[in-house]
């Protein structure tokens, strides 16, 4: 198992953050996740790294603090916080995050205190929010199990184990393959059909499905489709999410108008959100409810007024590696990649043609949704059809029974 890692650590700095020879590198994990970073050290060395620097996190601490830390301290991001991020972005350092969530660990902290600290986060760092948005540096999230989250997907002795195993398959690393180079191809695949998507220019998308989804998104003029592979300011391509199976877009900010209802539970700061709908009108949320918590929802809608607009929306087959697993993972990183998916809050520069050396204001008039949140929700379906309209009116079918039709 550890030269299978091996293989996974390797295919994250190679093809996740294409680390450069004498660039620094930052890995955000979970203490839990501790062999497996050892491993990505080992890898980003190995690679040429200058320097590895590890920033620990661990959600059991993560809940007392919440619990405990006054609305005054929770306001505030010490300054030397402060100071690593712009070490990160002043350098040019790559960055890998462990994603690992423990599912509604945090189900009993006050949703207030939750806001209040991810408003002071976003407010204080949103520098390097932008930076890594606009691709100023390579990036990649990617995962390794902890106990509690194993047991939340399989609930059996052998969680952790299981888990493992379907994390390396859906991120197509086997025994007997090169990993690199299979992501290698992957990632071409996805570009043929960003092309196709592209060289359409539609207007418009509208999405319908047996379970109430009626939903049209406008798309921005200018709009580019991405998916797989980016590149960086400096020209260095690299594979941000691993697993990946989306090619995704900017949605106009104020042209999304209908219900989209979720298929698959969002896991946001530590609480479940289960069986949620929104209703959209000239691109902000003004209806709402969800089975279980609705007040995490509210709060994560009243984030502030971009929060509640949306910033990508992305095109997944319901026939992919990761849905026919049949697993719900409770990470967005791979319940994402299981199913058409959009995104409330912030939009990604790189999605509008010049767009990631444009000035802010200029995204914006453009129709591009500015907010500290980016929070990806799934509503993809076996029964999910999907329309792109022209500019001159044609409908052209892009999904057929939950499959693209190209």
């Amino acid at each position: 198992m550890r030269e299978k890692l091996k293989k996974y650590a390797d295919l994250a700095v190679k093809i996740g953050v294409n680390l450069q020879k004498g660039q620094i590198l930052l890995i955000n994990s979970p203490v839990e996740c501790l062999e497996f970073t050892r491993l990505l050290v080992e890898s980003a060395y190995e690679a040429g790294a200058s320097y590895v620097m590890i920033r620990w996190n661990d959600d059991i601490i993560s809940r007392t603090y919440y619990t405990y830390a006054t609305e005054e301290v929770l306001s505030e991001v010490p300054d030397y916080i402060v100071e690593q991020f712009k070490y990160v972005v002043d350098r040019g350092a790559a960055v890998i995050s462990v994603s690992a969530p423990t599912p509604g660990i945090l189900k009993d902290v006050d949703p207030k205190k939750l806001q209040i600290a991810n408003k002071a986060s976003h407010e204080r760092l949103e520098f390097y929010r932008k930076h890594m948005m606009a691709n100023g540096s390579q990036w990649l999230v990617i995962s390794y199990p902890t106990k509690a989250w194993a047991e939340k997907v399989f609930g059996s002795e052998d969680a952790f184990d299981r888990l493992l195993d379907a994390i390396l398959s859906a991120s197509r690393v086997y025994d007997d393959n090169d990993p690199v180079e299979e992501w290698k191809e992957h990632i071409e695949n996805l570009a043929k059909r960003n092309k196709i998507l592209n060289d359409y220019n539609f207007k418009k998308l509208h999405f319908r499905n047996g379970l109430g989804t009626d939903l049209e998104v406008e798309l921005v003029e200018g709009h580019i489709w991405a998916g797989g592979g980016e590149t960086s300011q400096k020209g260095i391509p690299y594979c941000p999410n691993i697993p990946t199976e989306e090619n995704f877009t900017m949605p106009h900010k104020d042209g999304v108008n209908g219900k989209v209802v979720a298929t698959k539970p969002l896991n946001y700061q530590g609480k479940l959100i289960e069986d949620f709908y929104l209703v959209f009108k000239d691109g902000k949320v003004v209806e709402y409810d969800a089975r279980t918590e609705k007040e995490t929802l509210k709060s994560l809608l009243e984030l502030d007024e971009g929060s509640s607009r949306l910033g990508e929306v992305a095109l997944i087959s319901y026939d992919s590696p990761i849905s026919n697993t049949g697993i719900l993972f409770y990470n967005t990183l791979f319940d994402e990649n299981a199913s058409c998916h959009l995104a409330l809050g912030n939009a990604y520069a790189m999605n509008i043609r010049d767009g990631n050396g444009m000035k802010e204001e200029d995204l914006i008039s453009k129709g591009y949704n500015k907010s500290m949140a980016h929070v990806d929700f799934m509503f993809g379906s076996a029964d999910m059809e999907v329309f792109g309209i022209t500019h001159s009116g044609e409908r052209i079918q892009i999904f057929k029974n939950g499959h693209f039709v190209f």
